[in-house]
């Protein structure tokens, strides 16, 4: 049985021209790892808002202490735990300048003749606690970030001299790890806290102690999984030393764990710092950080807690900002992480 079929007309065939030039073309532009961290690290609105919540935390830490109508550590006895009075604010009925005498909620302001305006309030010997919050956060952000820096720079070292070079220098090592992570930390810096004199380099030198510990451990892991690895065999045998090899090969491979652990570091020594001035084995007056207020707030909760309330407030918005950063750092700088 014979079938006809339909000729189609040379005209509907079209040979498709391909430029050469473009048939390999990536469409989506070529991204390094921080670039593309970067992105990811974007998309995370919680990491973001955390970022500028950290940076508007840290601006007023540096100027607000100067910002203020009154320094941190002038004592006026005549405007003793006053409570907040913002202006402005004052007319909504909000931070207006009230509080409870006698059990009656009375005007303390006009009552002890205060024309002027404290907005946190003041504190037993009538000094500002505005200034001495921020002043308190600056000195609590330098402790922390000073620790963590030498926790960092040594725990690299450390960890990286380990694995790196293995055998009985490990096995030293890590038995030096193991002892002082054997005893309790808080024990460590008490003692030293004792045998030093109090102050800030006595707490920073304390908390870095030991601090270096928990990353000198994630180092080695890392080195130990990247050393034995195609590339650095590669550069050992074209004739790269030891501190090239590491410097250039390793480092930049675990590089994002050393950030990741790091914004984590920080939180975790500023919270130790306040524990340490909370139970009196930190900064002595006149000096304040977050620890020393909240501790003086904490006397005082029943009948001021404004006294309380802002550094705890600061103390824990830092807290927060910091792991949800980091949070995103971890998310941003995982490969096996995708759009």
């Amino acid at each position: 049985m014979t079938q006809n079929y339909e000729k189609l007309p040379a005209e509907s065939f079209e040979r498709i021209k391909i430029d050469s030039s473009q048939a390999e073309k990536i469409s989506k532009p070529s991204l390094n790892f921080w670039q593309d961290a970067w992105l990811r690290l974007r998309k995370n609105k919680a990491a973001v808002v955390s970022m500028i919540a950290l940076v508007l935390l840290i601006i007023m830490a540096i100027i607000g202490p100067h910002i203020g109508p009154h320094d941190a550590n002038t004592q006026t006895i005549t405007h003793a735990n006053l409570p907040p009075k913002v202006p402005g604010l004052e007319k909504l009925g909000i931070m207006d300048g009230e509080g409870v005498m006698a059990g009656k909620v009375v005007n303390l302001y006009e009552l002890k003749g205060v024309d002027d305006y404290y907005w946190f309030g003041t504190d037993g010997l009538g000094r500002d606690m505005f200034a001495r919050v921020w002043d308190g956060a600056q000195i609590s952000l330098i402790i922390a970030f000073v620790a963590a820096i030498i926790d960092v720079v040594i725990g690299v070292i450390y960890g990286g001299v380990s694995a790196y070079y293995g055998g009985r220098v490990d096995d030293i090592m890590q038995r030096i790890v193991e002892i002082l992570y054997g005893i309790p930390n808080l024990v460590i810096v008490i003692l030293m806290l004792l045998v030093m004199e109090p102050g800030l380099g006595a707490i920073i030198f304390a908390i870095a102690l030991t601090g270096w510990i928990g990353m000198s451990r994630i180092v080695r892991g890392q080195i130990l999984k990247f050393k034995n690895q195609e590339f650095v065999l590669a550069a050992r045998t074209l004739g790269a030393s030891n501190g090239r090899i590491i410097s250039k090969h390793l480092l930049p491979n675990i590089l994002g764990i050393i950030i990741i652990n790091t914004m984590f570091t920080v939180p975790s020594a500023i919270f130790f710092e306040a524990f340490l001035s909370f139970i009196g084995l930190g900064l002595q007056p006149p000096d304040a950080s977050l620890g020393t207020l909240i501790n003086d707030g904490y006397k005082l909760v029943k009948f001021q807690p404004h006294i309380l309330l802002a550094p705890a407030l600061v103390l824990s918005a830092l807290m927060v900002a910091f792991n949800l950063l980091g949070d995103g750092l971890r998310d941003a700088f995982d490969p096996k992480m995708k759009d």
